[in-house]
Parts: C-alpha cells; structure tokens; sequence
C-alpha cells in the first residue's frame, strides 16, 4: 500500500493522507496557481518540445511554494494525463 493517498476533506476539498501518520494535507489540485499551471501546460510541452522531466519542473515554477508534487497523488495523477495526452498528440 502506498504510503499518501487521496482523500476529500469535510468541506469537499481535495487532500492527501498520509498513511503512516494519518496527517493530511490540501491538495494542490486546490490551488489556483496548480490550476492555472495545468491549463498552461499543453502548450508549454509543445511549444518546447518537453520532455516529462522538463514539464514536471516547469509546473513546480509556477507554483508558488512548490517544491514538489510527487507525494500528491491528486495533481501528480492530473499532472501524467496530461502530459501523456499531449506527448501522444506530439508523436501523432
């Protein structure tokens, strides 16, 4: 089982459990700078031909406070879909 895990709060937000803790945290799927990030990124990759890596670190810069969102399973998965559509229609 993985240690984070995706959960919603009282209030309906989206947040991420720590399973060894039982500490959570707001998602940055709450965040509007995530969000706004998200929408930037399809044109991002293909405008600079960006590998995931390099779309990864573009996404952490725009997010203020952002160091990382791997442990986040609520924008990492939003993140790789993304990224996976758009690398798909680059190959097309």
């Amino acid at each position: 089982m993985s240690q984070f895990s995706k959960a919603y709060n009282i209030e309906g937000q989206m947040i991420i459990r720590d399973n060894e803790t039982g500490k959570t945290a707001l998602s940055l799927m709450e965040d509007p700078n995530f969000k706004s990030a998200m929408e930037g990124l399809y044109n991002f990759v293909g405008e600079m031909d960006a590998d995931l890596d390099m779309a990864y670190d573009w996404i952490v810069d725009q997010v203020e406070g952002c160091n990382s969102f791997v442990n986040d399973k609520w924008a990492w998965d939003c993140f790789y879909e993304v990224y996976g559509k758009v690398a798909l229609e680059q190959v097309m």
